[in-house]
């Protein structure tokens, strides 16, 4: 069932709070700007260096000895990772041969969600409702319900016991007769169910710890998950759950680095920028730099976009303190709100445009520049027909 709580705003508080805005709403802007050039020109840069690195790269079909002629040499190589590490969780008996092994810890917990109803009052002022709403989920970490506003899901939260999530990866991981470096290891993540294996006295410690809490919590073990609670088929708040997942070996993997002796490097372009990549499975070099091509635009766009959230809400907390002088007559600050809302979003969206011109002609001087003619040749074309029609006798049609 949902809660609500009514607050209420005066005139003075509500302006006083919106002149306050005008400093954070500067800094947003002045962020979104920051990072929507400094995004155009990562963005590039990334995609010249894996251009350049593309360029050089070399396949390297043997890697079952270590060979000189490709040292210092970026390459393209597909082979068996593999250890002879055994990888151990002491907490719930695991020990495997691996190349990594993971501990992902969850706690059923009661959660609030709120969702907040303004209404305008004559003189200014501002009435308040906040609706908030509970559902238990699994949470990656316990969550403090003494700050829920329901006093009757305050303090509903606990934990049977608390559990770290980790991972271990091996310390030496073989391709063919080269070491994978930590960079390229730790991009290997097929992950397989680890089960735990607990014995009878591991069993009894842990239901000494859960008892404490709950006597009638135990753990519970299954496939690739130890289950700490009553029921693990219908989980009640304060039950946890572990997940364990390893990567056998040997693993499959193809690798874009530097030959460093017996090991590798990342390859560094002209500009700066690292390149390595590391694919599970057989996948050539072409499909590689394509992914990595692909995954550079990706992240360019949420930047991007991210950028111009930033700054248009950064205008809108600038002049939102317009529409707020004119609350005593709602009518007249909604009406301002839209107008400013409206403004703020176009002159934002110009601005993002502008800067986005001024970092492609920084960085892609040639299509900056071309960019840029073409948006002054649009204009000029919409001033002639804008005078055109203008010069058209009232008593002639208009073609």
């Amino acid at each position: 069932m949902a809660y609500t709580t009514t607050t209420k705003q005066s005139y003075g508080n509500r302006v006083s709070k919106s002149f306050k805005g005008i400093g954070s709403g500067i800094l947003l802007f002045i962020i979104g700007t920051v990072l929507l050039f400094w995004n155009e020109g990562r963005t590039v840069k990334v995609k010249r260096a894996l251009n350049q690195a593309a360029d050089v790269t070399v396949e390297m079909p043997d890697i079952s000895r270590i060979d000189p002629q490709f040292e210092g040499k970026m390459v393209h190589a597909i082979g068996d990772a593999s250890t002879a590490e055994i990888l151990s969780d002491g907490l719930f008996g695991i020990s495997l041969n691996a190349i990594n092994l993971s501990r992902n810890v969850e706690y059923y917990q009661w959660t609030e969600q709120s969702k907040e109803e303004k209404k305008e009052k004559i003189g200014g002022g501002q009435e308040i409702t906040t609706t908030y709403t509970y559902s238990k989920k699994w949470v990656s970490s316990p969550i403090n319900s003494s700050e829920f506003a329901d006093p009757d899901y305050k303090n509903s939260n606990f934990v049977l016991t608390t559990i770290e999530s980790n991972q271990i990866v091996a310390d030496v991981v073989d391709f063919g007769a080269y070491k994978l470096p930590p960079f390229l290891k730790y991009g290997i993540s097929s992950a397989e169910e680890a089960t735990p294996e607990l014995t009878e006295q591991m069993i009894k410690e842990w239901n000494e710890v859960l008892w404490k809490r709950d006597s009638s919590a135990t753990v519970t073990v299954s496939t690739g998950q130890a289950y700490f609670g009553r029921d693990v088929n219908n989980p009640d708040v304060g039950d946890v759950r572990v997940t364990f997942g390893y990567t056998p070996t040997p693993q499959t993997v193809s690798i874009l680095a530097v030959v460093v002796g017996d090991t590798f490097g990342e390859f560094v372009a002209k500009n700066g920028k690292n390149v390595s990549r590391i694919a599970l499975g057989s996948v050539s070099a072409a499909n590689m730099y394509d992914a990595a091509q692909k995954e550079n635009k990706v992240i360019a766009w949420i930047l991007r976009i991210i950028a111009v959230i930033l700054i248009i809400g950064g205008l809108r907390g600038i002049f939102n303190f317009l529409s707020t002088i004119f609350a005593v007559v709602p009518f007249i600050r909604r009406v301002l709100a839209a107008g400013i809302n409206f403004i703020c979003t176009v002159v934002g969206l110009i601005w993002s445009l502008l800067i986005f011109v001024i970092a492609w002609i920084s960085y892609r001087p040639a299509l900056g520049i071309t960019f840029l003619v073409l948006i002054a040749a649009l204009i000029v074309l919409l001033v002639m027909r804008s005078k055109k029609k203008k010069n058209i006798p009232a008593d002639m049609p208009a073609q």
